[in-house]
C-alpha cells in the first residue's frame, strides 16, 4: 500500500525455497517460495497491516499523514532475505527516471522483521549502512545485542541471553540436578536411552518440530521438557501428547482491541485479489478459487465460514509475538511522528510533506518510550526491551489436549533473587500436580 512514508515487513510466512539446479546457460528464475503457509506468520504480516491502518486512523499519532507498507515473505531463507533487503533499500519504484526530482529519499523509513534471528542477521548487514531501522518481532539471538555489528537493530522480543539466564534459574529454583539439554542433530536415540528426566531444549520451533516428529515414531518414557519461547508457546506443537507438563518462558500474552474482527473480515474477492490470501484461503477451506479450479474441483463459492475455522491465523486467544509486531509498527510510527510532527497548543501539525530521511527515524527510534495497550514500549542501549516473560505450563485441559496456561512469570529487572513469582499449581510429566513454593 502506497503511502507519505512507507515502512517494510519481512516474515516467514513459507518456511523453505525450491531449490534449482543451475545449468548457467540462462538466466536463473527468481527463488520461489514452497510448501504451505505458516498461518501464524501470516497473522503476524495481517497485524502489521492493521497497526498501520490503526495508525492511519489516529488523529494523535501521525494525523495528516499515511503510512504504506511493503510487505515480504523470506521463506525463512537467507538467500531470499538478502533479496529482501536490497529491495527495501534500493527504492520502491520499479524503474528510475533521471528526469524526475525526488521529493523524499526511496527507500523505507524502518523495517519490521524478520522472524527469525539468522535472515534478521543477513539483513541488517545489508540495510544498516544505508542507516535504515529494523525491529524484529521475534529475533532472540544475543549476538544481535552488538550494536558495533548491527548498529540499527531493535527488537521488541527480549534477547535469548536474557532467557537463557532465566532457564538457568528456573532449573536451578526447581532443584533439578540432573537434566540434558537439547542443541545438536540426532538427538531423538540419544533422549530415548538417556537417564535423564528433565531435557532444556533451547532450540527454534520449526528444529523442535522435527525431533518432536522423529519421538513420536517411538515416544519415549514420560521426560520433564523445559522449553524455551520459540517452540514452548507454539501452539502448533501443542499435538505432542507425550510433551504433556512441560514448562518454559514465554511472551507476556496481551490483548489488541480490534485485532479479532480485522482479521475474519476477509471477503471472497479480497482473498481472490491476493495470491498469498489465495493460498492460504484454499489450504484452509480445501477448495479452489473458480479461476484456478480445474473440471471436477471443489470450488469456494464465499459460503466458507472463517469464523468456525480452527488455524493459527484465527486463534487469538494466546497473542504474544503478534503484540510484538504491533509494538514494532507503533515504535517506528512514533519515531516517524516526533520528525515530522509539531504540537501547537493541545494538537499536532505533522507535514507529510517534509524531506524525511531514515537516519533522522533511527536517532528518535533510541528514545520512544511509550505505552500503548498498557504495554510499554522502549530500547536500551543494545535496542533491547526490559525482559519480561510469563513462565508458561503445558497443562491436560477436560477435551484432553494440551493447552498452554500461564502460572507465573520471570521479571529481569526485579533484585536478584525475586525474578520468579509462581501463583498457579503446574502439572509435571505424567500429568502429576505440585503446588511450588517460590525460593
Amino acid at each position: 500500500m502506497n503511502g507519505d512514508y512507507v515502512v517494510g515487513g519481512v516474515f516467514s510466512i513459507h518456511f523453505s525455497i525450491h531449490t534449482a539446479i543451475h545449468n548457467y546457460t540462462s538466466k536463473p528464475e527468481p527463488p520461489q517460495c514452497t510448501g504451505s503457509v505458516d498461518a501464524r506468520e501470516l497473522r503476524f504480516s495481517r497485524a502489521m497491516i492493521f497497526a498501520i491502518e490503526e495508525i492511519n486512523n489516529s488523529t494523535e499519532l501521525l494525523p495528516g499523514i499515511r503510512l504504506g507498507y511493503q510487505i515480504h515473505d523470506s521463506c525463512g531463507s537467507v538467500p531470499v532475505a538478502v533479496h529482501v533487503a536490497f529491495q527495501l533499500s534500493n527504492g520502491l519504484e520499479p524503474a528510475f527516471h533521471p528526469g524526475e526530482s525526488c521529493s523524499r529519499s526511496g527507500m523505507v523509513m524502518g523495517v519490521v522483521g524478520e522472524s527469525g534471528s539468522t535472515p534478521s542477521i543477513s539483513i541488517s548487514r545489508i540495510i544498516g549502512p544505508f542507516n535504515i531501522p529494523q525491529i524484529s518481532h521475534f529475533a532472540t539471538c544475543a549476538c544481535l545485542s552488538d550494536k558495533q555489528q548491527y548498529p540499527t537493530f531493535f527488537r521488541t522480543v527480549p534477547s535469548d541471553q536474557f532467557q537463557a539466564v532465566a532457564l538457568a534459574k528456573l532449573v536451578k529454583h526447581f532443584g533439578w540436578t540432573w537434566i540434558g539439554a537439547v542443541r545438536i542433530k540426532r538427538v531423538a536415540d540419544i533422549i530415548r536411552s538417556s537417564t535423564a528426566v528433565g531435557i532444556v531444549a533451547f532450540t527454534s520451533g520449526g528444529d523442535m518440530k522435527v525431533l518432536l516428529e522423529e519421538l513420536a515414531r517411538d515416544p519415549p518414557l514420560p521426560r520433564q521438557w523445559i522449553g524455551s519461547e520459540a517452540w514452548v508457546t507454539d501452539p502448533n506443537l501443542l499435538r505432542f501428547g507425550f510433551c504433556a507438563g512441560a514448562i518454559g518462558f514465554g511472551i507476556q500474552k496481551s490483548v489488541i482491541p480490534g485485532l479479532r474482527d480485522f482479521l475474519l473480515d476477509l471477503s471472497l474477492s479480497e482473498v481472490a485479489a491476493s495470491p498469498l490470501l489465495t493460498e492460504f484461503w484454499e489450504d484452509a477451506f480445501n477448495c479452489k478459487l473458480r479461476k484456478h479450479a480445474a473440471v471436477g474441483e471443489n470450488v469456494c463459492d464465499g459460503t466458507e465460514d472463517i469464523k468456525k475455522l480452527q488455524s493459527p491465523y484465527t486463534d487469538t486467544s494466546q497473542l504474544r509475538i503478534t503484540n510484538m509486531v504491533y509494538k514494532a509498527v507503533y515504535a517506528i510510527a512514533h519515531a516517524i511522528h516526533n520528525v515530522v510532527c509539531q504540537k501547537t497548543n493541545s494538537t499536532f501539525q505533522c507535514d507529510k510533506h517534509s524531506k524525511l530521511d531514515s537516519k533522522q527515524v533511527l536517532h528518535e527510534l533510541k528514545k520512544v518510550n511509550f505505552s500503548k495497550n498498557g504495554y510499554d514500549v522502549s530500547f536500551d542501549a543494545n535496542g533491547d526491551p526490559v525482559a519480561f516473560y510469563e513462565l508458561v505450563n503445558w497443562q491436560i485441559s477436560d477435551k484432553g489436549v494440551n493447552e498452554l496456561v500461564t502460572v507465573g512469570y520471570y521479571d529481569a529487572s526485579l533484585p536478584k533473587g525475586q525474578e520468579f513469582r509462581i501463583n498457579r499449581n503446574l502439572s509435571w510429566v505424567e500429568g502429576s500436580e505440585k503446588v511450588m513454593k517460590t525460593a
